[in-house]
């Protein structure tokens, strides 16, 4: 319909909407509104009319029902001019980002009821982009970063940001001299399409050549560049940190250069200038100019408000003596806490004994000279207590087996401590992801809290494999752990989602085989017996079988057999003394050895046919603070001693064991047998961990007529997979070395390990968590004491990767390098590679 007299703007004849919403960064702008109404329309300001039809002017793809879908309006409906209504509409239209400018027009009035024109531009879209001056997969991945896909609206947004986001792309990796230009161009093959060009042109890395202070007297240049983390200079050899130019990492390592002064009681310190200058070779010098300040020192600590703790309780944990060197960083990690943990601080002093509603702030109250007066401020208020407390994201695991590890409960005391606590057993029992967010809801008017632990499950079930090959034949695992069982559920056919779970218990079948020996296993854990208190039950079978090889075939001779039939009971139960970290575990265990025409050899006896019995108790004391993951620990340290001993047979039947056959003669295996173990765990970062191990054990004997028995051995070297259940054999992982090769043949007696490794934490979601390490090794096997030397180790070191999924447990490789010779050799071990499959920690 032809527009009235002069197709007069809405502007000028009744109201105009004007948005430019790429170039002023997508927001609405409401031009004039003139309400003065022409010579042909009557036009009332706030009436409600009724909508007559909408009119698309400016279209070259897009159709005027597509249009009209994006405003939102329709036929009939009510509207105002101006109004809510229509002001909505166009910003639909620019939000739909395909138009660049929307105009209003009135058409006409016909009695109550309006017809509105819109007057759109549509912005082009991309058909084809070309990447020159850098390689095609870089070109490639630029692409995609960039999210230039064809069919994208061509903005000045979109322009913009992705030039500036190549152009970071590369100065961020040292060219400082990239340029990017872009041209667009029309496509005449389709309506309103347009094709982008890129070129990208780098330059030469530029790398920093010197970084130079001026004004510092107290630091000195070499100490100044040590606090700069990020930025540094170059130098032959560097390869762990590139001496390139970032400016956040700069501007943050500023911040560090100051932050080192505050530390040493230079307050005052800050950076007069800083600016860049161009050498001839392509690098480049960054000078700093600084004005150090006056050093200042603590006078008095004046601590006010203070009537729970005395002023010496305080003392103890703010460690800050009068005449001390002023540092305002520490004073606040002794105030408000590090961040960690495990801080020592006032703050969480009082939020650990139930002062949730306190406050804990130091005031610099007076400056004189060089010392600084310090008032701690406390406002205790009441003491607040857990009203409620509620778990929420497990979906397949029960309430009650979070709620039993949680350290807090209603009606305690609000404590902090008990709250991170509670998150570290959480994490512990392995099936959620280690990340839980409490959320504390406190009431200050009532003085209570409430706390809700919020989970995310990973999968409680496992798939193990290991794999690997000794023994002149593979040996493969596969198994089945399932970590989150319930066994009470077992006979619920409505349970099976695909398996009974949800409380807690573990359940595992085993299946471990090569050419020469299989082994089956079943064991059973609940860790809550009873479902009251912290004793577990665990129970267990096994079989394994060993077969012979011909000497001269080199086939297997399964008449040749060694088989062992295993159960064992344990009963575990968590202390409180010295404190609830401590548990102890005893189990009882049987083994029955049956030898037919198998010769299994200690030292030079053999026994060929014959049953050995083998019974035992042991006890572990442990104490394991590690936390909060178990995959990642951050923080806190695992330590166990263990006792391993049968009856003194040879002591109590006063038999002569003089001239006895071997299989009588060990028909009932005497033994005892002790071990020892404790890791430690040093966070540098929160991604960044030293973990420093040490391991000892030995196997004694009650009589030396019998001497050590020929099972529970120790064998040394490797990658620490545990090949199979025969004879009780411990397998000691020491990378670097062949599989159980540092030990003699027959299995040493007494075994010690020392380990560092550092680990850095890459992702640690549900789904996976991953990590790199390198580690140090050394350690080695004897057969009795008269060769033991703590000191004469077998050296190692290396490189590897961690990766655990929650359906297969931990994945690994390691690449390590022996320092010396297996026994018996002269020449060193080298390089050797280790596979990890399989969970182990």
């Amino acid at each position: 319909m032809k527009l009235f007299s002069a197709a007069i703007v809405f502007i000028t004849l009744f109201f105009t909407f004007s948005v430019t919403a790429q170039t002023k960064k997508d927001s609405l702008s409401v031009a004039k509104i003139d309400t003065t109404a022409t010579k042909n329309i009557a036009f009332k300001k706030g009436k409600e009319y009724i909508l007559g039809g909408i009119s698309v002017t400016g279209l070259k793809k897009f159709s005027e029902e597509t249009v009209r879908v994006f405003t939102g309006l329709r036929n009939g409906q009510p509207i105002k001019l101006p109004g809510d209504k229509l002001t909505s509409a166009i910003k639909k239209l620019y939000e739909s980002k395909q138009f660049s400018d929307v105009d209003v027009y009135l058409a006409r009035i016909d009695g109550n009821t309006v017809y509105l024109q819109f007057d759109v531009l549509e912005l082009p879209q991309l058909n084809n982009v070309k990447i020159t001056g850098i390689k095609k997969s870089k070109a490639k991945e630029l692409k995609k970063d960039t999210e230039l896909k064809t069919g994208a609206m061509v903005t000045d947004n979109l322009v913009v940001t992705t030039k500036n986001y190549i152009t970071k792309k590369y100065t961020d990796k040292g060219f400082l001299k990239t340029k990017v230009n872009l041209d667009i161009k029309k496509d005449t093959s389709d309506v309103n399409i347009v094709n982008m060009s890129i070129f990208v042109d780098k330059g030469k890395r530029i790398k920093i050549k010197d970084i130079l202070f001026t004004g510092n007297k107290a630091l000195s240049a070499r100490s100044l560049r040590k606090a700069m983390k990020n930025t540094k200079e170059k130098f032959l050899g560097r390869f762990w940190k590139t001496s390139k130019y970032i400016e956040e990492d700069y501007q943050e390592d500023l911040e560090s250069i100051l932050d080192k002064y505050s530390r040493l009681g230079y307050r005052d310190a800050r950076v007069l200038s800083e600016n860049m200058t161009w050498n001839n070779d392509n690098t480049i010098n960054i000078n700093i100019d600084l004005e150090e300040g006056r050093q200042y020192r603590f006078a008095e600590i004046v601590f006010v408000g203070n009537k729970e703790y005395t002023d010496e309780q305080l003392n103890i944990y703010l460690k800050i003596e009068k005449g001390d060197v002023y540092n305002g960083a520490v004073l606040k990690e002794r105030v408000k806490g590090d961040g960690t943990p495990t801080s020592q601080d006032i703050s969480t002093l009082y939020q650990d004994n139930g002062f949730l509603f306190s406050q804990v702030n130091a005031v610099e109250t007076r400056v004189k000279n060089d010392s600084i007066t310090v008032e701690i401020r406390i406002r205790e208020d009441e003491k607040a207590r857990i009203k409620k407390v509620t778990v929420s994201g497990n979906d397949k695991t029960n309430d009650h087996v979070l709620f039993r590890e949680l350290r807090v409960k209603p009606g305690d005391l609000f404590s902090r401590s008990a709250i991170i606590r509670s998150i570290r057993e959480i994490g512990q029992l392995g099936f959620f992801d280690a990340n839980v967010s409490p959320d504390v809801v406190p009431d200050y008017q009532n003085k209570t809290a409430d706390i809700n632990f919020a989970v995310v499950e990973k999968g409680g079930s496992q798939i193990e494999l290991q794999g690997g090959y000794g023994g002149g034949s593979f040996i493969g695992t596969l198994g089945l752990s399932f970590n989150n069982f319930s066994i009470r559920n077992i006979f619920n056919k409505e349970a099976y989602k695909p398996l009974p779970m949800g409380d807690g218990q573990k359940l595992s079948l085993r299946l471990q085989s090569s050419r020469t020996y299989n082994t089956y296993s079943f064991s059973f854990t609940e860790p809550w017996l009873g479902g009251k208190k912290p004793k577990s039950l665990s129970f267990s079978v096994y079989s394994s079988n060993q077969y012979g090889i011909n000497r001269q075939t080199f086939n297997v001779d399964k008449s040749q057999n060694l088989n062992i039939v295993g159960a064992s009971l344990g009963l575990g139960q968590r202390l409180k003394w010295p404190d609830d970290f401590f548990q102890l575990s005893q189990t009882i265990s049987y083994q029955a050895l049956v030898v037919k025409n198998y010769s299994f050899g200690l030292g030079g006896v053999r026994i060929d046919n014959g049953t050995l019995n083998n019974l035992s108790y042991n006890a572990t004391i442990s104490r394991n603070s590690a936390g909060p993951s178990l995959i990642f620990p951050t923080y806190g340290s695992e330590f166990s001693f263990s006792a391993k001993a049968t009856l003194p047979y040879s002591l109590m039947n006063k038999k002569d064991y003089t001239g006895l056959e071997p299989a009588e003669k060990y028909k009932w295996l005497e033994y005892y047998k002790f071990s020892a173990k404790g890791k430690w765990y040093t966070s540098f970062t929160d991604k960044l961990v030293l973990m420093s191990n040490t391991e000892i054990g030995y196997l004694g004997t009650y009589n030396s007529k019998l001497g050590a028995p020929p099972v529970e051995r120790y064998f040394v070297g490797g990658d620490g997979i545990a090949q199979f259940q025969l004879d009780g054999r411990e397998t000691v992982g020491l990378r670097g070395y062949e599989n159980n090769r540092i030990s003699s043949i027959e299995g040493g007696t007494i075994f010690n390990k020392f380990q560092l490794e550092l680990r850095y934490s890459i992702t640690d979601a549900p789904s996976a968590s991953i990590y790199t390490l390198g580690f140090l090794e050394a350690g080695n096997s004897y057969d009795n004491f008269s060769n033991f030397n703590p000191f004469e180790l077998k050296r190692s070191a290396g490189l590897g990767v961690r990766i655990f999924m929650p359906a297969f447990g931990l994945l690994g490789i390691d690449f390590a390098h022996g320092f010396d010779p297996l026994p018996g050799q002269t020449v060193k071990s080298g390089w050797q590679t280790h596979f990890i499959i399989g969970r182990q920690f």
